[in-house]
């Protein structure tokens, strides 16, 4: 049976064989994030990575406002709840509540299905913190960004200056947009790398997310989801140590069917037809 998802502020769809829509469904509030709705993402990846119907994901945000506006301060406390000193507040509150987040967003980064992001209008704070946890990134010409925690008083701390500095060549640029919480457009995001791609409006850029997905989808989901493993892996490890950890993982990975199958559809010039993992 299929799987089902429910979960409070978020619609999860599938409306093309193999590949998943998941929407931040707040648009009334900018679909700015609560808490627990930063946990359920990371829930929802989680259940995306063992799904055998889904083979992509795509990532957008409900209404033409925002993709997200960041982190939703009414509904947000990052003080103590009172009664304790600031270290034991750190320690037993704090600390914990902010390796939840960080947990929840690097949940994009662990599922082995290729997650696009398309973000449009305000995509501040949080946006930033999950996009940088994907796999590809694209937005509208209208899109505004911002790392937008300074503002608020804080450095961004569930995954923006982490992620950020592997994404991007110019440290200079990443200390720049991080440190000022400037707002920043598409054009300067895809000169940068933050971006691979910038289209007119979020109907277009949703529309080439899902063709995008749908090419991905209909690849070998053994090959596809070992190149996001080791390319994963890659970023922080040295080559040597790359190539080594590529040539373990592969000896398992090299004995799928799916070889024999794309070499013959190649060869027939016919389409191949890969299983479910």
């Amino acid at each position: 049976m299929p799987q089902t998802y429910n979960y409070d502020q978020y619609n999860v769809s599938f409306p093309q064989d193999g590949v998943a829509v998941v929407e931040i469904n707040r648009a009334d509030a900018m679909n700015a994030f609560t808490p627990n709705m930063i946990l359920n993402i990371g829930k929802i990846f989680n259940q995306l990575a063992t799904d055998e119907d889904c083979r992509a994901i795509v990532l957008t945000g409900a209404g033409d406002k925002a993709f997200t506006a960041g982190l939703d301060l009414k509904q947000t406390s990052l003080a103590g709840s009172g009664g304790k000193d600031s270290a034991r507040t750190m320690i037993s509150e704090l600390r914990p509540l902010l390796l939840s987040f960080q947990n929840a967003v690097t949940q994009a980064e662990k599922c082995l299905k290729p997650i696009i992001s398309v973000m449009h209008g305000y995509s501040f704070g949080m946006a930033i913190d999950l996009t940088t946890a994907t796999d590809i990134r694209i937005c509208t010409s209208d899109v505004k960004l911002s790392v937008k925690e300074v503002d608020i008083g804080l450095a961004a701390d569930v995954g923006s200056l982490s992620r950020l500095v592997k994404i991007v060549g110019s440290m200079s640029w990443v200390k720049d947009i991080c440190c000022s919480a400037r707002i920043f457009g598409a054009d300067e995001a895809l000169r940068q790398g933050l971006v691979s791609a910038v289209y007119k409006d979020k109907k277009e850029a949703l529309a080439a997310a899902l063709k995008l997905a749908g090419l991905i989808a209909s690849k070998s989901p053994v090959a596809v989801q070992s190149t996001k493993e080791i390319l994963n892996y890659s970023v922080d490890h040295p080559i040597e140590h790359g190539l080594r950890y590529t040539a373990a993982w592969n000896s398992g990975a090299l004995q799928t069917a799916d070889i024999p199958e794309a070499v013959k559809a190649s060869l027939t010039k016919t389409t191949p037809r890969f299983a479910k993992l």
